[in-house]
């Protein structure tokens, strides 16, 4: 009978179904592995206690603190035996600042006896306020021996030494108990197979992996716990990295059809008729994409840039090349209204070089169709026809590109626009069309698109399988955008001065946008049997729901903006509403467009002036960002202007002063991937996987991430299926679960 390795045994086996259980539950925690690499979130010396005052809000903490009071009240209480509840307020301290624990009823019995002033204890729950203190409600907590005392029956063992693990933990399961568990299993961390080869481990000094992992856990010295988190990061790098240069290997390995700009072609012909010169950028950008155009390999290039910096320019050119050596090319965007905006703009450029087949269209022209799902069934025919006869050398559309029916004559480019949008099965499935007209299969070109910057490290981890070109120049004739913070909570006459803004630039002949969170047509929760609140998510949710666009626009139009044109827009319109208003919104015949974030990306109206956003600290910082890119597009100087009714010194006030404070999305993605973690960057573009990052932070990290790049790109190229490397092929089947195969399949 073949044994289970150590390392894959189920953890009901190692620690019992109970623990188990809440282990799979709320940890994604299911073997002896996966406990292993479940890494303490930071140390405690014994004897130092941990300071309070860096407690973040709303979150589950542990924290080693010393009783300095406690107080049992009594109070008159309907529920409680013979009419008394009972109350015990204990507050701890750190030798400066206190926190109060609150136990009721039943719960105080115990802490009454043990949390007795100069006792020093693990404490865990979350943090909230009442009554203008931090305090925590019905903590969990361990006692600890004093730093003179033997250590109480109920610690843990292995915590003799100098530092306490803290581990990431829940309300059901405490950090102590998860420690407690690691001391039954890490006897298995011998039989850890090492994933990295014996050169590159010996050659950067790094411990071996059963070593790391006893050192994580168990650490003596502050430099146990450094020498480990290297090895442990440096697994993480590594393997990952290895996984994106095998895709990179692979990708490499399909044919496709080298597609180069025919001289005196389409290219030229709309080189010709532009009215401005590129910008040294988007030079060299369009370099880069056409020598990968050329070769006989799919490209594989993610494009990312500033907002405004001309990428769709990029694109369109790559576009128009590819119809010029006989293919076709399909760009994807996410929204109607932002397909609906491309395909007015790349008409709108092209002018009579998007009428083929037209009564005065240029004899090198071609058409450029549009292909959503709710076109009417006449049109849709006509353009499904127009595709798959290679009538229609572009077609730019949404989701409905990627349903069977859709057929091309020669597919040979898919540009994808805000590719954090689509799933790899989406994006997959559209580059699986590039069968050429000879039936022979073909690989199409691959150009991704997005408008959020991404901080060099962020790009080489997540999007590892693709080569990468930025633009970081802004078209000339862009103007500088000023951006302010309005209080409306502290400050009401700010936001009131908001409006009047609002109305001089409409005075001056420009227009403005307001943008909600919401629609604001919402059925009402309470309506629906919504489950019953607890009293710990009454006292966490917000004062009011976010504000919407139908009341907001109601307000204005009855208020500060009478008399202006207000309208409004958001995704649940019908489509040729969308579109109509966009297009009176563009024409100069509406003075305020009041939306959601359907506008977030891609429109262009170069008169639109000014932008308030309400509730702004709903809304993320990269989002922020794009909001405001609609803004200052043309001549004009651009005005985004951030309400908030949060307090100045909450975290999303800081969030909020750090948009205003810089139009650099470079600096401002650095920020937003500082405050999210990067587990929330990577789980998103794994198509919702849970991060495989446990150590490595891809900011902090960005030299070990190049470094690892580089050992990867050499051990596939030496050895591409990894046969004199079985323990890095178990650790790539580790991290490459069903759902992550699928995306580096298919990315």
């Amino acid at each position: 009978m073949d044994l289970v390795p150590a390392l894959e045994e189920p953890l009901k086996n190692a620690l019992g179904a109970a623990t188990a259980k809440v282990m799979a539950e709320h940890l994604g925690l299911h073997t002896v592995g996966d406990l292993l690499h479940h890494y303490p979130r930071r140390y405690e010396e014994r004897g130092r206690l941990t300071h309070l005052a860096d407690l973040p809000m709303d979150e589950h903490v542990t924290v080693v603190a010393q009783v300095a009071d406690a107080r049992l009240h009594t109070f008159a209480s309907a529920r409680a035996p013979r009419g008394k509840g009972q109350r015990l307020e204990v507050t701890i301290t750190d030798g400066n600042g206190r926190l109060q624990l609150v136990f009721f009823g039943n719960g105080v019995h115990k802490p009454h006896k043990e949390l007795l002033p100069g006792t020093r204890a693990l404490f865990a729950g979350k943090v909230s306020v009442f009554n203008r203190k931090l305090q925590l409600a019905h903590p969990a907590y361990e006692l600890l021996g004093g730093e003179d005392e033997s250590e109480t029956s109920e610690t843990v063992e292995g915590w003799a030494g100098a530092l306490i693990p803290i581990y990431p933990a829940t309300a059901k399961l405490e950090s102590w108990k998860i420690a407690k568990s690691l001391q039954t299993v890490l006897p298995a961390a011998q039989e850890a197979i090492d994933p990295l080869p014996p050169s590159l481990r010996d050659g950067r000094g790094l411990l071996p992996l059963p070593e790391a992992l006893l050192k994580i856990h168990q650490p003596r010295t502050p430099a146990d716990h450094q020498s480990a988190r290297d090895r442990l990061k440096w697994d993480e790098a590594f393997v990952l990295q290895v996984a994106l240069a095998r895709r990179r290997h692979a990708d490499a390995q399909l044919p496709a059809t080298p597609r180069e700009a025919a001289p005196d072609g389409l290219l030229t012909a709309f080189d010709a008729k532009l009215p401005f010169t590129l910008t040294e950028g988007q030079q060299k950008v369009t370099r880069e994409i056409f020598g990968d155009l050329a070769t006989e390999h799919p490209m594989h290039r993610l494009l990312q840039g500033e907002v405004g910096s001309g990428k769709t320019m990029v694109a369109l050119r790559a576009m128009l090349a590819v119809v010029d050596s006989g293919g076709q090319a399909a760009m994807l965007a996410p929204t109607e209204v932002l397909a609906q905006q491309h395909h007015r703009s790349v008409v709108e450029m092209m002018g009579e070089l998007a009428e083929g087949g037209m009564l005065g269209g240029s004899d090198r022209a071609t058409k450029v169709v549009l292909l959503t799902g709710s076109m009417g069934t006449a049109a849709r025919r006509q353009a499904l026809l127009d595709l798959v006869t290679g009538e229609a050398g572009i077609v730019i559309g949404t989701h409905a590109l990627i349903e069977d029916k859709v057929r091309f004559h020669d597919l040979g480019l898919v540009v994808v626009d805000e590719q954090h949008r689509f799933g790899v099965e989406q994006r997959d499935a559209l580059r699986g069309k590039g069968n050429t007209a000879q039936g022979e299969k073909r690989t199409p070109h691959l150009l991704v698109m997005t408008a959020t910057p991404i901080p060099r490290t962020v790009a080489m981890t997540v999007f590892g399988d693709l080569e990468t070109s930025v633009l970081d120049q802004l078209p000339a004739g862009r103007s500088p955008i000023a951006s302010h913070v309005v209080p409306a909570a502290d400050k009401p006459h700010f936001l009131a001065r908001a409006w009047e803004r609002v109305r001089e630039e409409v005075t001056n002949g420009h227009q403005a946008y307001v943008v909600c969170p919401r629609i604001g047509d919402e059925e009402d929760s309470s309506k629906k049997g919504a489950k019953k609140k607890s009293a710990e998510d009454e006292a966490t949710a917000d004062k009011r729901p976010p504000l919407a666009v139908l009341d907001v626009a109601d307000q204005l139009t009855k208020g500060p903006l009478q008399g202006l044109k207000v309208e409004i827009l958001h995704g649940r319109m019908q489509p040729d509403d969308k579109d109509a208003v966009m297009r009176r919104f563009a024409a100069g015949e509406t003075d305020v467009l009041v939306a959601t974030t359907v506008i977030e990306v891609g429109v262009n109206v170069p008169n639109a002036t000014a932008m308030v956003i309400m509730d702004a600290d709903r809304f993320g910082v990269s989002q922020l960002h794009q909001l405001r890119g609609r803004v200052g597009r043309g001549s004009a100087p651009g005005l985004c202007l951030l309400v908030t009714e949060m307090p100045e010194a909450s975290a999303a006030r800081q969030r909020l002063n750090a948009v205003a404070s810089t139009l650099d999305g470079f600096e401002l993605s650095r920020i937003d991937l500082e405050q999210r973690r990067e587990g929330d960057v990577l789980g998103q573009a794994q198509s919702g996987a849970r991060s495989s990052l446990r150590m490595l932070a891809v900011i902090e990290d960005e030299e070990i991430i190049a470094e690892a790049r580089e050992e990867a790109a050499a051990v596939v190229a030496a050895d591409p299926d990894l046969a004199r490397l079985p323990g890095l092929r178990t650790a790539l089947e580790a991290l490459l679960d069903e759902e992550r195969e699928q995306y580096l399949d298919k990315g």
